[in-house]
């Protein structure tokens, strides 16, 4: 059975992680899957699924890590999100002369030499690059990618999350009351909108948002949310699931994010959607079939559109939730994002 070393540069469980699973469930059985990432929550949930697992601490232990596969096994798939984890399998590659397949899974970020920069030197070393969104492509590009080692294959949900998604009840009466949102608490978040928006319009005082999610912004954004009652920012969750099953809109304020994972649990938990107009957040919504945009940044547009969620009919909530489930089932799933690695991979091999 062909390894499939999927190399993580941190052990937690948020989107990336998350994805380096879906995407070991979405490939299939015909692959040994070995996680190997730092210490962290994800080697657990790795195991939870079947998967064999390393912890790693530096650099020179990963190199060992996975010398035995390249040595033992006539092909070998390695899939990481650091630049030196593709190095390293192109190096034993060469020491081992394996026809190997090397991806670089790009999720983007906000430093952008470390995030994109960086990447350009994978030409150097027969890595074929997958971004996550357009928006990531473009990046790259900039940046100084070959565009011709670059592939988009979008994110998506493993039919085990879809399945297991806490879902919202159909809607019955007009209007949203509570308002969910999902983020880290970092200046480009943009949560500061929010507040914004009810600056701007205050009958949005009546509507109560949920926030999720810590970060470096944490503690001037409570400062300012002590002035907005109908404000609660949480903190970081596990029970991110059942507050989507409570909430009736989900919103999203980055308009620089490179995809945007929480978008689709959204979706699969059958709620109407609002996200800004730009980046890979904004190309994941049909604006009026699978949810709405804001103009990115413009706390007046974000608030124009929360004054429609709040006086929208159930039948009009009901038909752009129906939308986000549907856009999530036809674009987003796991049997679309396996055939699309299975191409690249098969070219790699060719």
């Amino acid at each position: 059975m062909i390894p499939l070393l999927y190399s993580l540069h941190s052990g937690a469980l948020y989107g990336t992680e998350r994805m380096a699973l879906a995407t070991a469930q979405a490939l299939g059985p015909g692959y040994r899957v070995v996680i190997i990432a730092p210490e962290g929550p994800v080697h657990q949930e790795a195991r939870r699924l079947g998967y064999e697992t390393i912890v790693f601490q530096s650099f020179f232990q990963y190199l060992r890590a996975i010398r035995p596969f390249y040595a033992r096994n006539r092909r070998v798939l390695s899939i990481n999100t650091r630049v030196v984890h593709s190095i390293a399998a192109a190096f034993w590659e060469t020491i081992y002369r394996r026809p190997s397949a090397n991806l670089q899974v790009v999720h983007g970020g906000v430093e952008e030499r470390l995030s994109y920069g960086r990447k350009k030197i994978l030409r150097y070393f027969g890595a074929k690059q997958v971004a996550v969104s357009n928006y990531v492509k473009d990046r790259l590009i900039a940046n100084g990618t070959d565009p011709g080692t670059v592939r988009v294959i979008e994110n998506f949900l493993s039919d085990e999350r879809i399945a297991d998604a806490h879902v919202r009840p159909r809607f019955t009466e007009a209007g949203v009351r509570r308002v969910l949102v999902v983020s880290r608490l970092d200046p480009i978040k943009r949560i500061d909108l929010v507040m914004d928006a009810i600056d701007a319009v205050p009958s949005l005082a009546d509507i109560e948002f949920r926030i999720l999610g810590s970060g470096q912004d944490e503690q001037p954004l409570r400062a300012r949310a002590a002035s907005y009652p109908n404000v609660h920012l949480m903190g970081f969750s596990s029970a991110a699931a059942e507050e989507m099953a409570q909430a009736d809109l989900f919103l999203h304020l980055c308009g620089e994010e490179p995809f945007g994972l929480a978008i689709l649990e959204a979706m699969a938990a059958r709620l109407p959607i609002l996200v800004p107009d730009q980046g890979g957040a904004g190309a994941i919504i049909e604006p009026g079939l699978s949810g709405l945009h804001f103009v990115t940044n413009d706390a007046r547009s974000l608030a124009r559109q929360l004054q429609f969620f709040k006086s929208a009919n159930a039948e009009e909530l009901n038909r752009l939730a129906d939308g986000a489930t549907e856009r999530l089932r036809n674009h987003y799933s796991a049997q679309s994002g396996a055939s699309q690695y299975g191409k690249i991979i098969e070219e790699c091999w060719v």
